[in-house]
């Protein structure tokens, strides 16, 4: 079982949904590194997965149209 965190940061749609894509991809890339290193996963393979993952949060971040904050 995953484990996700409340949502502290300001509320808006886009920025709930983002921080579950997020949380989401945390997991996932927990799961992966997990797999490579007890060997169940080459390392190539790996990268590729976390790759693809990362394009796909990078992918809703700029369909969410997030607002950048800080600075």
């Amino acid at each position: 079982m995953a484990y996700y965190r409340r949502f502290h940061g300001r509320f808006t749609p886009q920025n709930l949904v983002f921080d579950a894509n997020l949380q989401d991809f945390a997991v996932r890339v927990g799961y992966i590194s997990a797999r490579e290193n007890s060997g169940q996963l080459p390392a190539a393979e790996a990268f590729d997965q976390v790759r693809i993952l990362w394009e796909q949060l990078s992918r809703s971040y700029e369909l969410l149209e997030i607002e950048r904050q800080g600075g």
